[in-house]
């Protein structure tokens, strides 16, 4: 019934509904966060095992070609040293250390080294080179407290030290890999995005279709039939057929009204007419003028809730709607107003349709909410803003309605056990304020109070400074 499904909540929170607590609303997603979370989880998913899988199968490889490059350079180091003279090799270990950055010196037996471990140095790397290089190759990370990559290696009965820098043969960090891995990440999000957006897209313009056909406005609503989807070609096809045959029925309906209004409402007028000027028993034409006023007044509560659902809201003052409707009731003796409101409420909403859904409240209070034991209706008025909303409340302080029944009073044609008796009573008062406060984007939600009577609570759109000026 209620356009706003948290408006008991807000109402409980500005103290202008009683307290009775109802079970909170599960946290939903919309579609489009829905498939494009999946799809995500599905990507990246999918990008985390691929880089994990693509490491372990070219660990080894790499593993492999380091080693083959460093026995490479220790083996062309090596006959370097072997075919050159003793003057010449202090040349040679010069221009190598100059040219190459390789540093080839004496293993002396005093020296202190330390041996790389099998997590910054693969295995598989040592392995190859003592296969390559002689089963006494040393591999170390620092030799006398040097750091860099330090080959052990023999020539004859002599025994070298081979320092190079350590990055020259290194395995890539895992800070490339992880660099690696967000960026595919990131492009994998995006896809989501992108996919999400587009699976999702006609389905938004279903959904916003659907939205403005319930509100009554079938001239803007025509969906895409050139889609190349074929199943959302026909949803679209039946949707707006639906729509053009909804236009024909609202048609129709006002077509329907207006002969109405005309072809009853004229004789009704013809014959109080000849019940006033033929009838001589005052008593009798009175009762027959009245039971014709009762007839015009049913017709009346018809029209009005088969009236067309187009409006066109702007900014009202709900302080003069309020005060032009209690103007023609402050001279009946039968009802007492109590006005609270705050100053200056502006909403956006329809002045005729405002004042006949205040009217029908009223009529209710007064008629329905009458205090026991009395025959007069206390009638509170409250209102004030609410963030960008307007909540507005009546009170009547007669005997409520059975708590089974509130969800009722709003169905057309359910008259309450206090108004069976009334012949005049068609059961679309509050019907009628439903449907015109729903269609300027309201809501009303009807409760007891703790004291006794019955509470109207109505939240408005509030109208904005510029739209109000």
């Amino acid at each position: 019934m209620s356009s706003y499904p948290t408006t008991a909540n807000k109402l409980r929170t500005y103290g202008m509904l009683d307290a009775t607590e109802s079970p909170p609303r599960p946290l939903t997603l919309s579609l489009f966060w829905r498939t494009f979370f999946l799809l995500a989880l599905l990507l990246v998913g999918s990008v985390v095992a691929w880089t994990k899988i693509l490491r372990e199968m070219e660990y080894e490889p790499r593993a492999l070609q380091t080693a083959n490059q460093i026995a490479s350079v220790v083996n062309l180091s090596r006959a370097a040293v072997m075919h050159a003279d003793a003057i010449a090799r202090v040349s040679l270990f010069k221009t190598m250390k100059d040219q190459e950055h390789l540093t080839i010196r004496l293993r002396e037996p005093k020296d202190v080294f330390t041996l790389f471990s099998e997590v910054a140095l693969s295995p598989h790397v040592v392995q190859r080179l003592q296969s390559r290089l002689g089963p006494d190759t040393v591999v170390a990370s620092s030799v006398n407290g040097v750091e860099g990559l330090w080959i052990g290696f023999s020539i004859e009965k002599d025994r070298y030290w081979l320092q190079t820098d350590r990055n020259r043969f290194d395995q890539p960090t895992g800070q490339t890999w992880m660099v690696w891995l967000l960026t595919a990440a990131m492009l994998s999000l995006a896809g989501a995005a992108g996919m999400a957006r587009l699976i999702n897209r006609p389905l938004k313009d279903l959904s916003l279709a659907a939205s403005r056909v319930r509100e009554g406005d079938f001239r803007a609503t025509a969906l895409d039939e050139t889609v190349s989807t074929q199943e959302i070609r026909a949803v679209n096809v039946g949707f707006n057929r639906m729509t053009r045959k909804l236009a024909q029925i609202e048609q129709d309906r006002t077509v329907m009204l207006a002969g109405i209004s005309h072809d009853l409402r004229t004789p009704l007028a013809r014959l109080r007419l000849e019940t006033e000027m033929s009838v001589p028993d005052t008593q009798a034409r009175e009762g027959m003028v009245s039971d014709i006023v009762q007839l015009d007044a049913i017709i009346g509560k018809f029209l009005d809730y088969a009236r067309p659902g187009d409006m066109r809201l702007s900014p009202v003052s709900l302080n003069e709607a309020v005060e032009t409707c209690l103007e023609p009731l402050r001279k009946r003796t039968d009802i007492d107003f109590k006005v609270a409101m705050q100053d200056r409420l502006m909403v956006l909403a329809d002045w005729v349709e405002l004042q006949r859904a205040l009217g029908n409240l009223l009529e209710n209070a007064a008629r329905y909410g009458k205090t026991e034991g009395t025959e007069v209706a206390r009638i509170d008025i409250s209102a004030r803003y609410s963030d960008d909303k307007v909540l507005l409340r009546l009170r009547d302080h007669g005997c409520g309605v059975p708590p089974e029944q509130l969800k009722q009073l709003t169905t057309p044609f359910f008259r309450g056990e206090s108004a069976r008796t009334s012949a005049n009573s068609t059961g679309l008062g509050l019907a009628i304020v439903e449907q015109i406060i729903s269609r300027m984007g309201g809501s009303v939600d009807l409760s007891n109070a703790d004291s006794g009577g019955l509470c109207a609570n109505i939240v408005l759109q509030r109208a904005s400074s510029a739209a109000a000026s």
